[in-house]
């Protein structure tokens, strides 16, 4: 149990501290090509390699799976519309304020499972999607900043980020669970790196630009934004327990905030605090009906 806990709140630190890494590598003068071109396809090689050493190591191959691999690098796609919608925010908005906007996917996760799959949210899950908002503008600085100094289309690509992030989600709870954590992983983020060099083409490869700190950001990004995440999450769930695991990783908005504070040396005052700490409560409240539930079978 403890290790799970440990291994979740790893995996969610390691997201948190994002975004603080890509505003240091604009600071260097790379693009939104450069940062997510990097970190996908470094990301990529590390979870392939790492995979298949363990079948190596393991000497047995990869069992038959009923999900065809090319529905999880289709689901991947969405991985890497993440990537280039969540990054582009980051460069508009202050790294505090992009996480914030990112988090918005757990009111529209409880949406989209409304229109899709036509689930009714609770009561709960209602209180939580209005606390959530509520949050939301506090912790944004609409109330301490006037209006017109926040990007509006900042705003915009931390909203569509927070969209495929929860499109993403959904695929990835219903598609290949019966696959290797290690080859889930990989798949998708193979999925993301071609949606990614489509879109904005890897100059980077051909023009000298890794031979500088590029190098450097990529291999960070890949490592903390898709190589120890998936792998601490795959291994930490199970033991923790997916309420747990849930609200355990809320932690990546206060640990973004207080890191792009320290490191980039953000303003982030009283209110916006409150709104962190309101939206975290909100995060909470939607697992309440689940440890109910929990509690009542054991």
């Amino acid at each position: 149990m403890l290790k799970g806990v440990i291994l979740v709140l790893v995996g969610a630190c390691s997201f948190g501290i994002l975004s603080t890494f890509v505003k240091l590598a604009y600071a260097d003068g790379y693009s939104l090509s450069d940062v997510t071109g990097t970190q996908a396809f470094f990301g990529a090689i590390l979870l392939w390699s790492c995979y298949f050493v363990q079948i190596k190591i393991g000497k047995k191959k990869s069992p038959k799976s009923a999900t065809h691999w090319l529905k999880l690098i289709a689901a991947g796609l969405f991985t890497g519309l993440v990537s280039m919608f969540y990054y582009q925010c980051v460069k508009l908005v202050p790294a505090s304020l992009a996480i914030i906007l990112l988090m918005q996917f757990v009111w529209i996760s409880i949406l989209l499972e409304l229109f899709i799959y036509k689930k009714k949210p609770s009561k709960l899950q209602l209180i939580a999607i209005a606390i959530i908002l509520f949050g939301t503008v506090l912790a944004s600085g609409f109330l301490t900043s006037n209006a017109n100094q926040i990007n509006l289309e900042g705003l915009f690509f931390g909203m569509l980020a927070a969209l495929c992030y929860a499109i993403f989600l959904l695929l990835n709870g219903k598609l290949g669970n019966d696959y290797p954590p290690l080859k889930k992983s990989a798949l998708m983020i193979t999925g993301a790196c071609i949606l990614i060099f489509v879109l904005l083409p890897p100059t980077f490869l051909v023009n000298g630009a890794l031979t500088g700190s590029l190098l450097k950001w990529g291999i960070i990004l890949a490592v903390f934004g898709t190589f120890i995440p998936p792998l601490c999450f795959a291994s930490g769930i199970p033991k923790a327990g997916l309420t747990l695991s849930s609200i355990l990783s809320s932690v990546e908005l206060p640990v973004a905030i207080m890191v792009s504070s320290l490191v980039l040396k953000e303003e982030v005052g009283l209110i916006r605090w409150v709104g962190v700490t309101t939206i975290l409560g909100a995060l909470v409240i939607p697992n309440l009906e689940n440890t109910k539930k929990q509690n009542t079978f054991k």
